[in-house]
């Protein structure tokens, strides 16, 4: 018996072409969503809070919810938008719905009783108090 090589190149090069095309035309034809992509976020801390900077630009400060269950920090945002075209004797609704979630872990210095939040500009900036007794305490040690 003999055998003979198959080349199978050709076969599977239908769904490479398929990824291409797909890839190119669904985002073209769809509308720029928030809906598949969180906010990116900058967190820093200074001596007297924790502060979390949300980049959400084009909503409404009444979009967002904000909870703090145990030490978990959940900000999300839901959108409803309504487009309406006329079109001939007809009219045409698109509901377009946009959200997104994220959830922070705060540290046992953070004090859950006073957190503020703040919508400017795009940025939602949520200020976390740190507890009195682990703000940093400057002085110095002299060694013997």
């Amino acid at each position: 018996m003999t055998l003979v090589n198959f080349n199978n190149r050709t076969r599977n090069t239908a769904p490479y072409f398929n990824n291409v095309f797909d890839s190119l035309f669904s985002d073209a034809i769809t509308k720029n969503k928030m809906v598949d992509k969180s906010p990116n976020v900058n967190i820093y801390e200074n001596e007297t809070a924790y502060v979390i900077e949300l980049a959400a630009p084009g909503l409404k400060k009444e979009d967002f919810q904000i909870n703090l269950k145990k030490d978990t920090l959940s900000v999300w945002a839901e959108v409803k938008k309504e487009e309406t075209a006329t079109a001939k004797d007809f009219t045409r609704k698109e509901f377009d719905y946009s959200s997104f979630a994220r959830s922070f872990n705060l540290p046992e210095t953070a004090d859950g009783d006073k957190i503020t939040a703040e919508y400017k500009d795009g940025i939602l900036s949520i200020n976390i108090s740190k507890k009195d007794d682990s703000k940093l305490q400057h002085r110095e040690i002299s060694v013997s």
